[in-house]
């Protein structure tokens, strides 16, 4: 830890209010100055029922996290020479080419019209793909047509999973709009398609085990399941600030992240630790051993979407003031939830409350990682970036 006189004792008060009024079970908090590491803290419990304590080593599910290792394999292969930002996906999944997109205001699967264009790795990258995913728009055609078809199914290899989306329309055409989507786990496909290994035998070769990410997998082994965090639900989920907790231990399916799993999930199938993914903020930072060149990160944190194109999530609408860029949100102007001085951040985070973010004008970095069910955009998370901002005197 650095010597430098930060003051963090407000992140960690603020953390332990959330956690004495019953909104998160434990939370760690760690923040990166360059390279360095200025702060760390665990609050509140790994494990409520039986008192176990969050420490350091603890592992978390950290779902939408994994979209950036995913966006960090496809930018290798980039940087290899083997696939291009702007190649048609159909280039390597033919089920994704000759592509049907539903019509404004169809009432059913049929109602569509021949896409305009190809969908591109940039527009995979970025959420501008035109699929869906079957998560957030409940009560929508194309939630419905996800769920029937199980798009999401942890029991069905990636290659399977192509054959079911060619089936199915996008909702949009490549492009023209954003919607956050399944698209991550068609690039862990792209990912086996062009490097001839398995999704998690690449990510392990190229990224964990240089980074010296060993903590981090698509399962907790047997002798590391005391290791893993409980999760949480909210005891109302229309109202994120109502106290009490319920314990999840079925969730999203039973035996969730404790076996193996033939679904390599690029979008949310990852376990990790608060350490592990401190090594992989460092290797976006300047200054040391980065696993990709410097011109790639850059490019990687930079807004993709077109002129006049932000973020909007069901049920949330529009977020004020971002882009996208290759695999997480880019802040084009800070809102009133946004530290001062956050133009330019990249971040994005897991339904389950794990977030991360970097500012590359700043050069710092920032983890949380909590276990609470549908608590990626949540007050907890945007208190937490504010305070280390204000910390580490960015005002």
């Amino acid at each position: 830890m650095s010597d430098m006189s930060y003051d963090f004792s407000e992140v960690n008060s603020t953390m332990q209010k959330y956690v004495d009024r019953e909104i998160l079970a434990g939370v760690s908090t760690a923040v990166l100055a360059g390279r360095e590491l200025v702060h760390l803290h665990c609050s509140g419990w790994a494990d409520r029922e039986n008192g176990i304590a969050l420490r350091e080593d603890h592992l978390f599910r950290v779902f939408s996290n994994t979209k950036l290792v995913t966006s960090i394999a496809i930018l290798l292969l980039m940087e290899d020479g083997r696939l291009g930002l702007d190649d048609p996906v159909e280039d390597y999944l033919p089920q994704l080419g000759r592509r049907r997109v539903l019509r404004q205001g169809a009432t059913s699967l049929d109602d569509t019209e021949p896409a305009r264009s190809s969908i591109t790795i940039r527009q995979l990258l970025n959420h501008t793909s035109g699929l869906s995913y079957g998560l957030l728009d409940h009560g929508s055609l194309m939630y419905k047509a996800y769920n029937e078809r199980k798009v999401l199914n942890a029991f069905q290899t990636l290659a399977e999973m192509m054959d079911v989306l060619e089936e199915l329309p996008l909702s949009f055409h490549p492009g023209e709009a954003w919607e956050y989507s399944i698209a991550s786990d068609v690039l862990a496909r792209v990912v086996e398609v062009v490097s001839g290994r398995n999704f998690e035998q690449f990510i392990r070769l190229r990224i964990f085990n240089p980074l010296g990410m060993d903590d981090t997998g698509f399962y907790v082994s047997e002798r590391d399941l005391g290791r893993l965090t409980a999760y949480y639900g909210g005891s109302d989920p229309a109202n994120v600030l109502q106290r009490g907790l319920r314990r999840l231990d079925k969730s999203p399916y039973p035996g969730a992240f404790t076996m193996p799993v033939v679904r390599l999930s690029g979008g949310g199938g990852l376990v990790s630790s608060l350490h592990d993914m401190l090594a992989l903020m460092r290797s976006l930072m300047p200054d040391g051993d980065t696993i990709m060149q410097p011109g790639t990160i850059h490019l990687m944190m930079q807004n993709h979407l077109p002129h006049g194109m932000g973020i909007r999530f069901p049920g949330v609408g529009d977020v004020p003031g971002k882009g996208f860029g290759l695999g997480g949100a880019v802040t084009l102007q800070a809102s009133s939830i946004d530290p001062p001085g956050s133009e330019g951040e990249f971040e994005w985070g897991g339904i389950a409350g794990t977030h991360w973010w970097i500012s590359p004008s700043h050069n710092i970095a920032g983890i949380l990682m909590t276990q609470r069910l549908m608590s990626f955009w949540h007050p907890f998370s945007f208190d937490f970036k504010r305070q280390a901002y204000a910390a580490l005197g960015i005002r």
